[in-house]
């Protein structure tokens, strides 16, 4: 007798998949800002998304210095093995005395407990970890983050543990700092909360204090116990001096506070995709600083278990020899200084040659990369789509895309947006 055969049963493998359940996430609005631009065929399309720096004819720039320290490192004939946990330790003791500054005291006293990250995402997300399983106040994780900020923060310290919360700190009226609903909101919240600082160079406004409104603010963080977190990503490149751009965190931590500090050399160095970055926290004295080191060790480990070790020596390279320190010193203050006169370039256009309507002096007194326009969401549509300009919808501009080829041409389009003649 022939046995019956049983009928083959077909599936769809889309009944069959595992993750026929995962939702598709919402698109990166800055990555679809590039991605639009990129299938624009006009001649005259010009891409104010990203944040990273271009040369005068809109190209990547390599900085001079870093080609140096590339060189001396392929001579050296260098190895490729494993950095330790927390990365380089030339890197890393450098990377410290840049941003606390040689004559720190917790430098001096080695109470700086330091790591090697993955960029500033890197030092931002491993900071969020270790405090989210060491701070000692379990009903005090949260943390205030002005409003608005990187949108990449939000998401780092909520998946890091955190609850997020908001600050205020852009003031739409004045395209300028909120200082009063900053102080008010910072003096609101609970005792013992985290306040994240940007720096130098706030993305995405561009709108810092003033060293005395960083004053001020120390002093609030001190008086309600507040715990500050500096993001540093782009040191120098603000405003062309180091020294000036860590004003706020060398302030509070003359003040006693003890800071974390997230540091990027992506933008300062032009080391975009080497991935360069430290976490810091300052301790009380070496003791502790040795078991914060090991905790941090222990949130790295299972992470990403050791840094990358190519960028890292570039840019201990560029930080311990003085010739090629002075040489990247003047790079980066001309880079900023680029972009400082395409903010007076753009200014004049459109204040002096085309007189487009509203006050555009913010966009002399925001620094760094980033500029809030003010433009509104439906006048960067009809530039993305009229004028062939791409920005983000709430009218941020990276500075570093404009030149002396495109600027005028961008100019006139702002001005016919704002005119609504596009």
């Amino acid at each position: 007798m022939i046995p019956a055969v049983r009928p083959i049963l077909r599936y769809s493998t889309r009944s069959l998949s595992t993750w026929s359940h995962v939702p598709a996430g919402p698109p990166d609005p800055i990555l679809g800002v590039t991605e639009a631009f990129k299938a624009d065929t006009s001649p005259k399309k010009i891409n104010l998304g990203v944040g990273a720096y271009r040369d005068e004819n809109g190209k990547p720039y390599v900085l001079p210095s870093v080609k140096k320290a590339e060189a001396i490192l392929t001579a050296s004939n260098a190895d490729k093995e494993y950095l330790p946990i927390t990365g380089s330790g030339d890197f890393t003791k450098n990377a410290a005395k840049l941003a606390y500054g040689e004559e720190s005291i917790p430098l001096a006293e080695n109470r700086i407990a330091i790591t090697q990250s993955i960029s500033g995402t890197g030092a931002l997300r491993v900071g969020g970890a270790f405090i989210a399983r060491h701070y000692p106040h379990e009903n005090r994780k949260i943390i205030y983050l002005p409003k608005p900020s990187w949108g990449n923060h939000t998401p780092i310290f909520r998946d890091s543990g955190l609850e997020v919360r908001g600050y205020r700190y852009f003031d739409k009226a004045t395209v300028g700092l909120d200082f009063a609903g900053l102080k008010e909101d910072l003096k609101a919240a609970p005792e013992k909360s985290i306040v994240l600082l940007h720096a130098c160079a706030h993305n995405p406004t561009g709108v810092d204090p003033t060293p005395e409104q960083w004053k001020e603010i120390s002093d609030i963080v001190q008086e309600k116990g507040l715990f500050p977190f500096f993001d540093m990503a782009y040191q120098g490149f603000a405003s062309g001096s180091t020294s000036r751009d860590a004003f706020a965190v060398r302030h509070f931590v003359a003040q006693g506070h003890q800071i974390a500090l997230a540091q990027s050399f992506a933008k300062n160095m032009g080391l975009y995709g080497e991935r360069v970055g430290a976490f810091s926290l300052v301790t009380s004295d070496a003791a502790e600083r040795a078991k914060v080191d090991s905790q941090v060790k222990i949130v790295v480990r299972p992470m990403y278990s050791n840094p990358p070790i190519h960028g890292a020596r570039i840019a201990a390279t560029i930080l311990s020899t003085p010739d090629l320190y002075r040489e990247w010193e003047q790079e980066v203050k001309g880079m900023a200084n680029r972009i400082i006169s395409m903010r007076e370039h753009l200014y004049n256009a459109l204040t002096n040659d085309l007189g487009t309507p509203g006050e555009w002096g913010h966009i002399k007194s925001q620094i760094g990369m980033f500029s809030f326009t003010g433009l509104t969401p439906e006048q960067t549509k009809a530039l993305a789509e009229k004028a062939h300009v791409y920005m983000t919808a709430d009218g941020r501009i990276s500075m570093a895309g404009l030149n002396g080829n495109n600027i005028q041409y961008f100019a006139e389009s702002v001005h016919k947006a704002v005119k609504g003649e596009l």
